[in-house]
């Protein structure tokens, strides 16, 4: 970790609004305690207090199913090389109903390789990879799966892997999906620049 975590309850000479952020983020995590990221984030009590607020719409208030809402946190924690966040949601993931095979999947594909759609038909001519049943992913995941990659990595999304999204996912649906994967960037990007949790020292 780049700067040492805040302590786990609010130092004897918090302002309020601090001892505040405290208890809405421990409110939150409860029954368990705070994590890394909120000791990192508790630096800035306002930034927490938001990051907190935003977040918990995203993890626990859109009507997203549990594997589709998980499969787009764990894609961006693979394509970004966030391993803090991959362990903490790999498990939801797979709580979620998605099997070891579908997991594996998600973590060792490249990007580009055609999830769905004429995109994943060219590549499977050019790799002979026909008959490659995406580690039994179903077509709603592997369009969410294709439209992460797209917004992660490339940030522009076509119009072919957008379609491909909206034929099986309704306007509130595309919104919480883009929502989710902009957000896990952000989370991310955060924790990679900060060390987060000294995952650059278990790579060692």
């Amino acid at each position: 970790m780049r700067l040492p975590y805040m302590p786990p309850s609010p130092p004897p000479s918090s302002d309020p609004w601090t001892t505040a952020t405290y208890t809405q983020l421990s409110t939150r995590r409860s029954p368990k305690p705070l994590q890394q990221l909120d000791l990192t984030l508790l630096h800035s009590p306002p930034v927490a207090s938001g990051w907190s607020s935003f977040l918990g719409s995203i993890r626990t208030q859109t009507s997203l199913p549990a594997d589709i809402r998980e499969l787009c946190i764990c894609r961006v924690a693979v394509l970004n090389g966030a391993d803090y966040e991959w362990e903490h949601h790999a498990p939801i993931l797979r709580e979620g109903g998605v099997g070891e095979q579908a997991v594996e999947e998600i973590r060792s594909r490249k990007a580009w390789r055609g999830w769905i759609g004429e995109e994943a038909d060219a590549v499977a001519e050019e790799e002979d990879t026909r008959h490659d049943d995406f580690g039994g992913l179903n077509e709603k995941q592997r369009a969410v799966l294709a439209y992460t990659d797209a917004m992660t990595i490339g940030v522009k999304v076509s119009d072919g892997i957008f379609a491909e999204l909206r034929k099986r996912f309704d306007e509130r649906e595309v919104v919480e999906i883009t929502a989710t994967v902009a957000a896990y960037n952000c989370v991310s990007r955060f924790l990679v620049a900060l060390d987060v949790g000294e995952m650059s020292e278990k790579k060692e």
